[in-house]
């Protein structure tokens, strides 16, 4: 299996920290890339302001409660740019309403995923994304399809 990229929007070090180990214990072949709010999150994704070498993601972890622009600011530009509307987005957040699972579908997240709060479960968390999106289910290809019609 190819290494996998994964791009973690997070701004809590204790989730980013979670996110790190639970990722390194699952044995996925994987950089994982970290940004802490969502104007760098859309940065990195646009490979611009210092992200210019950034790779496309094969998936990106999303909180929806960051600062600068919140998660759902990010999954609505993203889905909406042709270029990177293709990349699966996990929505991982501790917000449970139903308001906000609703949104985020509604802006076409991939997946709704409550954050646990406790490292064993985090970890159960991460080993079924692993399961699904890295072993199930086929990812769009990492190429960039802006030459696509």
């Amino acid at each position: 299996m190819a290494e996998l990229e994964i791009l973690l929007v997070e701004d809590s070090p204790t989730d980013q920290l979670f996110a790190r180990e639970a990722l390194a214990a699952a044995n996925l072949p994987h950089r994982l890339h970290v940004v802490d709010d969502g104007v760098e999150a859309l940065a990195f994704l646009r490979r611009s302001v210092g992200y210019a070498a950034s790779p496309r993601p094969d998936l990106v972890l999303l909180d929806l409660n960051l600062p600068r622009k919140d998660g759902r600011e990010v999954l609505a530009e993203l889905k909406a740019d042709p270029q990177l509307s293709t990349i699966p987005v996990i929505v991982l957040t501790t917000s449970t309403t139903d308001e906000d699972v609703t949104r985020a579908y509604g802006l076409r997240a991939n997946c709704y995923i409550a954050k646990p709060v406790d490292f064993e479960q985090f970890k159960r968390v991460i080993q079924a994304i692993q399961l699904f999106w890295f072993e199930v289910a086929k990812l769009p290809p990492r190429a960039d399809t802006s030459s696509l019609p």
